[in-house]
């Protein structure tokens, strides 16, 4: 079949209403009371859901997809169990398919599209997974890492979960976490309160999994767990990284299979959990990973090329590339009692976009309304080995602020079909003879490069207006004082301040922050140079704040014995630009790294 003949039967990507599941819902006339009785068994009785997601874990980072080195044997044991699509797409980074996973659309439409910039809080018009099971009379709850926005409107608490331990901002030790943390025994959020744990950060995330599902034994639970592991900074216990060390593996390598290691054996204690509780017939299982290796191979020719060395499932490409190896991911999807048939392979494409549609209908829900779904349900293909003919799906990281530059609409893009992948708007493969994308075969099909060219551009005018950062709202009783990071700066480029690095060697960055004021009054705005929590001297001779028509600047008279500075000023309600400066010692400035803001009245 010709590409001109799939693209002419695919469902347009732009046409899946928020009612399009309702179309495929299991009762019809012919159906009659049968199907009804079945319908009422699983209103009666809903699944339950959890959905389990790694960060930075490739396709080949699995010992049952062929990786030499690594043994993952709870991976394994649930592949055994699950169908599995081998055919599955997420976004390069993490943000993206995060927004993606939770709201059925395309990140671009979302405010998440990516990973730091000031771009990563997801918009309130959207209507997540955790806000439709809620709405359905399931307990919810997320662990791990949720990466969708650090402050209101954006907080798992604000977007559906009702229990929530997670970190703040894209990882572990980076700026917007609490400082202290180092993946072992660290300070997480409990919705909205940091508090102290003990253990390895991904024993955490199932052990309070754990505790949320026992919690209640009478009602349906949808668990959200999204590990930050095997996500840099690479930090595990050393009996999980030096037996990797010992056969030759280094660094950040050894521990990246370490971590991977560690969660494999929390996947199996929490699997064991679900089956001695009686759960496992009635509970949906689905894992992913967030897009392609990070350290699992070497790539030495760039992110874009084959592994040097290392296994990536024959794949080129890895996390961030518009190559398979970026962005095909495992999806297995476990439920021994729900009509699935026997574990096996479909090689059907599909993505993250498809796995909320999917969800909803195999639990019977009703989506409230929102904005339109991009991803169809794959219930039928699940279920019923119902095809997915002629899908044409679109995967690209996005950059600049707003409306994208010119020529960014190509940067970093893949148009994928069954048969082909066109890189970058240029580079064809037909990925059915050719899976390790080595040969550029477009010279040969001008036809097929033109039409998924055409394909891309009219997806991209349909999401290109989305590309809209989400405004943080500070004043709001549902979070004050709002605590705002330089990680949420609107900086374009690589101009941002997101690590503790960048902190420490104080990085000569100044960028906005875009709020929108809840209500009219007084507020007051701390600036520190460091969590307010460290005490530490801000190490300025001033400082500046400016928001709307207040501009306001004072001395700092003693820059070693003061650790934060505070201005007042009255606000009219509505959107405005935040923007900060401290001045150095050495006369040099750069924006307040952490702002406090409290609505006073």
């Amino acid at each position: 079949m010709s590409s001109r003949q799939l693209i002419s039967q695919r469902p347009s990507p732009h046409s899946v209403a928020e009612d399009s599941w309702r179309s495929r819902s299991p009762v019809s006339a012919q159906s009659g009371i049968l199907l009804l009785l079945l319908a009422s068994c699983v209103l009666a009785a809903p699944p339950n859901i959890v959905v389990i997601m790694t960060d930075d874990q490739g396709y080949g980072d699995l010992s049952i997809h062929g990786n030499p080195d690594l043994k993952t044997p709870n991976l394994d044991r649930l592949h055994s169990q699950s169908v599995r699509l081998t055919d599955f797409h997420v976004s390069p980074f993490c943000t993206p398919t995060r927004a993606a996973l939770m709201t059925g659309r395309y990140a671009a439409r979302t405010g998440a599209y990516r990973t730091s910039h000031g771009r990563t809080s997801i918009h309130p018009r959207e209507v997540t997974m955790a806000q439709i099971f809620a709405a359905s009379g399931y307990r919810t709850g997320m662990f791990g890492k949720w990466h969708l926005g650090d402050n209101y409107p954006s907080r798992p608490i604000d977007k559906g979960f009702q229990h929530a331990v997670w970190h703040r901002c894209g990882g572990v030790t980076q700026i917007s976490d609490h400082f202290s943390n180092d993946y072992f025994d660290d300070t997480y959020l409990v919705n909205d309160r940091w508090t102290k744990f003990e253990g390895y950060c991904t024993d955490v995330w199932f052990r309070e999994a754990v505790r949320f599902i026992e919690s209640d034994s009478d009602r349906p639970f949808f668990a959200y767990i999204a590990t930050n592991a095997p996500h840099g900074p690479f930090l595990v216990a050393d009996r999980y990284s030096k037996p990797f060390e010992a056969a030759g593996e280094t660094g950040q390598y050894a521990a990246f299979k370490g971590m991977v290691v560690n969660f494999d054996e929390n996947l199996g204690r929490f699997l064991d959990k679900i089956e001695s509780l009686g759960l496992a017939e009635r509970t949906i299982v689905v894992f992913l990973t967030d897009n392609g290796t990070a350290r699992g191979a070497r790539f030495d020719s760039g992110n874009d090329g084959l592994p040097s060395t290392g296994f990536n499932a024959g794949m080129r490409g890895r996390k961030s590339s518009a190559f398979d190896g970026g962005h095909r991911v495992p999806l297995f999807v476990r439920w021994p009692g729900g009509r699935l048939g026997e574990p096996r392979d479909v090689d059907e494409l599909a993505a993250h976009i498809d796995i909320l549609p999917t969800l909803i209908e195999l639990c019977g829900l009703e989506r409230p309304s929102g904005p339109a779904l991009d991803g169809l349900s794959l219930a039928g293909l699940l279920q019923r080995g119902e095809s997915l003919l002629g899908r044409v799906l679109f995967s690209q990281i996005h950059g600049g602020a707003g409306f994208a530059r010119p020529g960014d609409r190509w940067i970093g893009s893949a148009v994928l079909t069954p048969r082909w992948r066109l890189v970058e708007g240029t580079r064809l493969y037909d990925i059915r003879r050719d899976p390790s994308q080595s040969s550029d075969v477009s010279s040969d099909h001008p036809e097929t490069v033109a039409e998924l060219r055409a394909e891309h551009e009219q997806w991209y005018e349909s999401i290109q207006s989305g590309m809209q950062p989400t405004r943080i709202v500070i004043g709001h009783e549902a979070e004050n004082p709002t605590d705002l990071t330089s990680q949420e700066w609107q900086a374009p480029g690589t101009h941002t301040v997101w690590s503790r690095n960048h902190l420490l060697r104080r990085k000569r960055e100044n960028w906005p922050w875009l709020v929108d004021v809840h209500a009219a009054g007084s507020y007051r705005f701390t600036l520190s140079r460091w969590p307010r929590y460290l005490n530490r001297a801000i190490d300025s001779t001033s400082a500046r704040l400016r928001i709307g028509d207040v501009d306001r600047q004072q001395e700092v008279p003693d820059p070693s014995g003061t650790t934060e500075v505070s201005f007042e000023a009255d606000l009219q309600a509505g959107p405005a630009e935040l923007r900060t400066w401290l001045e150095a010692p050495d006369g040099r400035t750069h924006g307040a790294y952490f702002v406090t803001v409290r609505r006073l009245d």
